[in-house]
């Protein structure tokens, strides 16, 4: 029998501008998130007569999981990647297909198409976390969504990591979604003063009170972003920029979080944990630099911005409106000031999770690779260039 999709008013309504103040309980209140049948109106229709009546939400009083109806069982093995694109999201996404799950990759329309994913095996949909609509469809036929996604540096930071964040948890919880994964920060429940971790925060317990079949794991940092912001720029003798900070971050390989991802996700004792994925050692940002220096072979041109320069930077950009944005992304100065250190014992995680510590890849391991590999690939661009200098 075919299944008629029908067009209905969006599943969910958030009323950005009924949120005065950031709360996951205000979220769950009807005043602010309303829920339309359209999800499943599509399989209980209602006269045409009688329009769709919103009603409120509150997940901690909503099933597990939801049967609409009769029909082709849902694979374990499918799973939606949200933040596909990204440093976290196309790790992700390759060790899924490695593994053999069937991914989908919810991806926002954009000038250039994610070609890669499809080249790598994976089915692309278009959606929008800031637009709660354009959710649903990309939710039929999945098991479990695994979400990598944030917003982009140009966006106010509630659109999509606390307005998109929610309408989605809340659209998961509605279609049946049967797990979850959330990728939080570190200590970001120590920290209310910066807006984006107070927002994982938040969110951590919103998706907790939802019901939801979850695990949410908090990251320290990620090796990937060391090579633009500083072994780049010393191979190309630009200026690196770092600050006077004591902070130190256990960074850790995106494939080593995708690899323990899975293996957690693989788990049921491991429904409704809070894992904490740390690298196997901190490192301040002299050390990094250092350390980049040595395998680069060449020193680094460093330009120190004390922290002082950006809290006074924040202060002033708090001032108009029109920076706001700015001021809330500088508000990590304020960690940076309180000798935080980003790591955490893993030996217990390992242990749940049954790996070996010897398999994490250090920080010393990674760029050695990548600086190996770009080294010898300079010096063979360079001989061949010595060499078409020669014939000509």
């Amino acid at each position: 029998m075919a299944l008629r999709i029908r067009s209905h008013p969006p599943l969910f309504v958030v009323r950005r501008g009924s949120i005065p103040s950031l709360s996951w309980r205000r979220c769950l209140s009807s005043e602010c998130l309303c829920l339309y049948p359209s999800a499943t109106a599509s399989f209980f229709p209602t006269p045409r007569s009688s329009p769709p009546t919103p009603f409120p939400v509150r997940c901690v009083q909503a099933p597990a999981v939801v049967n609409l109806a009769p029909g082709t069982p849902i694979r374990q093995t499918s799973i939606l990647v949200v933040g596909a694109t990204g440093t976290l999201g196309r790790q992700i996404v390759r060790r899924a297909l490695d593994e053999g799950y069937d991914v989908r990759c919810l991806v926002r329309p954009r000038p250039a198409p994610a070609d890669f994913l499809r080249d790598w095996g994976a089915t692309v949909v278009n959606a929008d976390l800031s637009k709660p609509e354009t959710i649903p469809a990309t939710l039929v036929g999945i098991h479990t969504v695994i979400d990598c996604s944030t917003g982009r540096p140009e966006e106010p930071i509630k659109t999509v990591d606390w307005e998109g964040k929610v309408a989605l948890i809340q659209c998961a919880k509605a279609m049946g979604i049967q797990k979850f994964v959330f990728y939080s920060i570190h200590n970001c429940d120590k920290h209310p003063e910066v807006p984006l971790m107070e927002i994982k925060n938040c969110t951590e317990k919103f998706l907790k009170d939802s019901g939801l079949n979850h695990v949410i794991i908090r990251l320290c940092g990620f090796m990937q972003g060391l090579i633009g912001q500083y072994a780049v720029p010393i191979l190309e003798e630009q200026s690196v920029w770092g600050t006077d900070a004591p902070t130190r971050i256990a960074y850790m390989d995106t494939q080593d979080i995708a690899r323990l991802t899975f293996i957690a996700l693989r788990k049921e004792n491991l429904s409704g944990k809070l894992l904490t994925f740390a690298g196997p050692r901190a490192w301040t940002t002299q050390e990094v630099i250092t350390l980049c220096e040595r395998l680069a072979g060449q020193d680094a041109n460093v330009t120190t911005v004390p922290v002082s320069v950006l809290r006074l930077t924040r202060q002033l950009t708090r001032f108009f409106q029109w920076t706001n944005d700015v001021a809330d992304r500088l508000a990590f100065s304020e960690v940076l000031t309180s000798d935080t250190v980003f790591s955490a014992p893993m030996a217990e995680t390992y242990e749940l999770l049954g790996v070996d510590a010897k398999d994490i890849v250090s920080l010393e391991k990674y760029l050695q690779d990548y600086f190996t590999n770009i080294l010898k690939k300079l010096k063979d661009i360079k001989a061949q260039s010595k060499q078409g200098d020669f014939y000509i």
